[in-house]
């Protein structure tokens, strides 16, 4: 048996994309070379570093619990760190030796009570689903086709297509208008191709943004390539854009829809004409790499960066129009309020911050989530929606496994929302605002009322869930995975 270098890092590397670290593992990727290596990452599974730790647990655990005489006794399970340490394996080896004699008999008697997979003792082996509230299979179409993890996906504002993006170097377009739709010949497969000695290749890097223009006609990707790509609904490129240095890690339309806005590692935000795919105006005031970009009207944004500073820029102004400083570690995520008056910003320094246009200092600082803030979304609903009788309401998920809602107005939590058990990623209100779907890594979809803040539906999938979103009539939500698989859920009674 033999490794190398190489193969380690790659696989660390992969594990820092699928735990959500993307800007940790594009400085790891650098300073490893691994654009360099041979490996072809598409045929490398999720999960590939926990698994090969995984079986080295299992082999550690298999050392202390197989007898010098070869039988087998029941030991507690070894934790990772435990497995590493010398002196605590010779231990319990010497522990478990001690306690033969006594426990041998024991578990003759009692083998049915004290096996670990005995009707007894499954507590904690699997959480059952509340009953009425597990969606069934039947509601559930899994769509397959991605080679790599999915990061993101989202729904066509006018019809049911849904376009995912992946770790494969694809986009794909899913016609999800047939209910009986899981088969290969509904996806249209977005190759990113970069130029190479004169012809077309595969770029190999992750497609990690996309975003549909407001009447569902064009589609936008971002590619760790360093391109933002326009595509029509037939999955036919439209236009490349080219003038990022470095990975593009997200990319908005405006609502007018002749404008895109990317964010760059490259500490650049560009606004792009649509029509032409030219750079119209270039904006270099973060210092370290920009991450996440919100429109706030059709010339003007905000951006947020690692530097843990956020700008308001605007069309044709060569300097900020606003700077948002407070934050104590990196910002992931802005998002304006419907009306665009009120930024909402979510940092690793756990805090959630809202600021006004009219005010250098943040109008409320949220401290409530024990780990990072990995994204924010607003309700659809309060003055200037569809829904004005309703409540604005905030919606924020942490890696500390929980959902926050919050009353804006007040600066209180209405709800905090405790079933997931591992690091959430995503959070979308249903089109009405009653209902919120969240994607956590524990790979369940969990869809909440807004108003109790108590669970509705829950559907565990198969993978880590990057991305939650709801179709235009509130009926279906899809999700992406790190198995690379897709899935849309149908709500409809029938």
């Amino acid at each position: 048996m033999s490794f190398t270098s190489d193969e380690v890092n790659f696989l660390v590397y992969r594990y820092l994309q699928e735990s959500g670290f993307q800007h940790s593992a594009y400085t790891f990727g650098i300073e490893s070379h691994i654009s360099q290596s041979n490996i072809n990452g598409a045929l490398v599974p999720p999960a590939a570093l926990l698994s090969i730790i995984q079986k080295g647990l299992q082999y550690t655990e298999a050392e202390v619990s197989i007898g010098d005489d070869g039988t087998e006794r029941r030991v507690d399970a070894l934790s990772l760190i435990d497995a590493v340490m010398p002196d605590v394996i010779a231990t319990r080896q010497q522990q478990e030796q001690k306690i033969k004699s006594e426990t041998t008999e024991n578990n003759n008697r009692d083998e049915e009570t004290k096996h670990p997979y005995s009707s007894g003792n499954q507590e904690g082996n699997t959480e059952p689903m509340d009953t009425g509230i597990e969606i069934p299979a039947n509601k559930a179409t899994v769509l397959r086709g991605h080679e790599s993890e999915v990061f993101i996906c989202a729904w066509n504002p006018a019809t049911d297509l849904l376009a995912s993006g992946s770790g494969d170097s694809t986009a794909r377009i899913w016609n999800m208008d047939n209910a009986n739709s899981a088969t290969s010949q509904n996806q249209l497969v977005l190759r990113h191709c970069i130029q190479k000695g004169g012809t077309e290749v595969p770029s190999n890097k992750d497609v990690t943004s996309l975003d549909w223009n407001c009447d569902g006609s064009l589609l936008a990707t971002g590619s760790y390539d360093g391109y933002a790509r326009i595509w029509n609904t037939d999955g036919r490129l439209v236009s490349t854009l080219g003038q990022h240095k470095g990975p593009i890690f997200a990319l908005k339309w405006n609502k007018r829809g002749n404008f895109i806005l990317s964010a760059g590692v490259d500490k650049t935000t560009i606004i792009w004409d649509a029509s032409s795919g030219q750079c119209t105006q270039q904006f270099a005031f973060h210092s370290a790499p920009a991450l996440d970009v919100d429109w706030q009207s059709n010339t003007s944004f905000a951006s947020c960066s690692t530097d843990q500073c956020i700008h308001v820029c605007k069309l044709g102004v060569d300097k900020p129009i606003k700077s948002f400083q407070g934050h104590t570690n990196e910002v992931n995520a802005i998002k304006w309020d419907p009306q665009g008056k009120l930024l909402a910003s979510c940092s690793d320094d756990m805090t959630l911050k809202i600021w006004s246009m009219n005010q250098d200092s943040c109008v409320h600082d949220l401290q409530a989530h024990s780990k990072e803030i990995y994204t924010i979304k607003w309700s659809p609903t309060g003055p200037g929606t569809v829904n004005p009788n309703m409540n604005l309401i905030l919606a924020s998920a942490s890696f500390d496994s929980t959902v926050r809602l919050w009353d804006v107005e007040r600066g209180n939590c209405i709800h905090k929302l405790t079933k997931h058990t591992e690091p959430v990623y995503s959070v979308a209100f249903s089109p009405d605002g009653m209902l919120l779907a969240s994607g956590s890594f524990d790979k369940c979809v969990h869809i909440w009322s807004t108003q109790s803040g108590q669970l509705v539906h829950s559907y565990k999938g198969t993978g880590g869930i990057f991305e939650v979103c709801w179709n235009s009539r509130g009926d279906k939500v899809g999700a992406s995975a790190s198995d690379g698989s897709v899935f849309v859920l149908d709500l409809r009674k029938n």
